[in-house]
């Protein structure tokens, strides 16, 4: 890549909101199914609710970040999550410290996630702890060769 642009704030909070959908839509249907639209609910203890809310959408968004260096949100916004200092794709232990650190981005007032509006290279605290970044993706920066290698 011979230039690098970052992904920006309100770029990376569209993302955010298109992922929270989906997965919302998701845990919807994993929770209740068919049962939301009938008369008797089915209780679900703590435990289920807990693997089905946290542990698989902490499963599915670190699995995504490895797989594809998105969430299908950031995919539609042209957006790729790179090692911050190689460009290159980002390891488990990036991903799960990355995922680990939105929580401490959001208690203070989220001000973790408002730090992407000042820092030059749009980094939220859960990215500086994990040493990634958010770039967009310009695939007209990538030699045809490899795009070539990719689609197969």
């Amino acid at each position: 890549m011979t230039s690098i642009t970052y992904a920006g704030f309100w770029r990376r909070l569209a993302a955010l909101f298109i992922d929270s959908s989906l997965l919302g839509t998701l845990f919807l249907i994993l929770n209740y199914g068919l049962d939301y639209f009938s008369i008797e609910k089915i209780e679900q203890s703590p435990w289920q609710l807990f693997l089905v809310n946290d542990l698989l959408a902490a499963l599915i968004i670190i699995l995504y970040w490895i797989r594809c260096a998105a969430t299908p949100g950031k995919l539609l916004f042209n957006c790729e999550i790179v090692q911050v200092t190689t460009y290159t794709a980002i390891t488990p232990l990036q991903a799960l410290l990355r995922y680990l650190g939105y929580f401490i981005s959001a208690i203070p007032l989220g001000l973790g996630f408002l730090w992407i509006l000042r820092d030059t290279r749009k980094q939220g605290w859960h990215d500086k702890m994990a040493r990634t970044v958010v770039i967009l993706r310009d695939e007209s920066q990538i030699p045809l060769s490899q795009l070539m290698k990719e689609a197969q």
